[in-house]
């Protein structure tokens, strides 16, 4: 995965419903936890659910990851959102 400034990080697919949802293996080897994106319908549209689990906060890699994505996520939802209202 490209990750821009970051770089790239290994991932390894672990699910794909077309449709439905795709979960990976994040940082593979490194990092391993889990982003899972899934697909809602609802009456009026879709509704986008993001997981990202399995953060080892027991380690110091673990506990700085989890600051750095409870930072990096809420910044980047509403650029998705931006994007799927102009579809």
């Amino acid at each position: 995965m490209d990750m821009g400034a970051w770089g790239q990080q290994q991932c390894e697919v672990l699910a794909v419903e077309p449709g439905e949802l795709i979960s990976f293996l994040f940082a593979e080897g490194q990092l391993d936890t889990t982003v899972t994106w899934r697909l809602e319908a609802i009456d009026d549209g879709t509704v986008l659910h993001l997981e990202h689990a399995g953060f080892r906060l027991d380690t110091p890699m673990g506990q700085q990851a989890f600051q750095g994505m409870g930072s990096g996520w809420p910044g980047l939802l509403p650029r998705i959102d931006g994007v799927l209202a102009g579809v």
